[in-house]
């Protein structure tokens, strides 16, 4: 009866801890997650870079200068340009007639003058809402910038002691799940898998395809470039939709206002950016570890409704690995919904 008790008593204490744990580091949680996610992304150039200097902190703290670099350097430099095109752009579309290039190639669908200013007022009030919405999330980056400082150091500190002692984490973390080593070895290699499928294979490849369409942007000479490529980026993550929705209506633009050669060069760029992840995915992903499209799009999207951006990531590595627990439970041999199926691209 006593031990009972004392077991009962335990298990009460550390659920009260991991509570009152949980709420004290929700205010930075989302810090916490970014800085494991990109201490995963990080962890072969910290491979690389210790075994030539063969100092963990060293190493650790090289990293996080590259880092640095990569967020603060863009966001100094592209920030106010970004937000000068965002006002360009929203001034722009006010003025767009949206129906004349659709009704150059679709005669037939806009012989009701109705129908014409219907479509027009819907994409006028389309385009222009999400522009909108843009121009919002960089006004808040600005007025938040202390919490933006606030959080960074958070995720500068969390992700110098996890990438430091990376072996350490995955160690304890090991330690407390109750699998057999077998199992424990099935789950982290398809953990690891599942999140390299995500964040390499998705995350980062849906990069490079935006970036792809933003140098054709550029090249051509097509006004406010950078919001462009950044609403390029941002589709390219997203499986299905890709950057197929920037490139093509700009092209039939372009087409319309005669800007013939224009046209066709942003059309090579966008073909060579939808089907770059075909090349690249194979190179950095396993087939084993590729993951269902509508599950992977789903995900995002609730994701993406209850973290917010982050949730683009999280979302379906939370819901990958849920349904990897529940084959282990399974006994199926981690087969299905993490198959070699895969992603089709976009």
């Amino acid at each position: 009866m006593e031990e009972n008790f004392k077991k009962i008593a335990s298990i009460i204490i550390i659920i009260s801890l991991l509570v009152l744990s949980f709420f004290i580091i929700k205010p930075i949680l989302v810090s916490i997650i970014m800085a494991l996610i990109l201490a995963f992304i990080f962890a072969p150039v910290y491979d690389w870079i210790y075994k030539r200097i063969n100092n963990k902190s060293l190493s650790a703290a090289l990293i996080i200068l590259i880092l640095l670099i990569i967020i603060i350097l863009p966001i100094w430099f592209f920030l106010p340009i970004l937000m000068r095109q965002s006002v360009g752009m929203l001034t722009a579309v006010r003025d767009l007639d949206f129906v004349t290039p659709i009704k150059s190639i679709f005669p037939g669908l806009f012989d009701s003058q109705e129908i014409s200013i219907e479509v027009g007022y819907a994409l006028s009030t389309l385009t222009t809402r999400a522009i909108d919405t843009v121009i919002g999330s960089l006004t808040k980056i600005i007025i938040n910038i202390p919490t933006i400082l606030l959080h960074l150091t958070v995720l500068i500190f969390t992700f110098f002691f996890v990438i430091r002692e990376k072996e350490a984490v995955v160690g304890y973390v090991k330690s407390l799940l109750p699998f057999s080593k077998e199992v424990e070895k099935k789950l982290f290699d398809q953990t690891k898998g599942i999140t390299s499928s995500i964040l390499y294979g998705q995350f980062i490849i849906g990069i490079i395809q935006g970036i792809v369409v933003g140098i054709s942007l550029f090249i051509f000479n097509i006004p406010n470039p950078l919001f462009l490529t950044i609403l390029a980026v941002i589709l390219g993550i997203l499986p299905v939709i890709g950057t197929f929705l920037v490139w093509m209506p700009l092209a039939i633009y372009l087409f319309s206002t005669g800007r013939f050669f224009s046209a066709w060069g942003i059309i090579a760029f966008g073909l060579i950016s939808s089907n770059i992840d075909n090349v690249l995915k194979p190179m950095i992903v396993s087939r084993r570890t590729n993951i269902n499209t509508g599950i992977l799009f789903t995900s995002m999207i609730g994701g993406l409704a209850f973290f917010g951006v982050l949730g683009l990531i999280l979302g379906p590595l939370i819901i990958s690995y849920l349904f990897l627990i529940l084959e282990l439970y399974r006994g199926s041999g981690m087969s299905g919904i993490v198959s070699s199926q895969g992603l089709k691209g976009k």
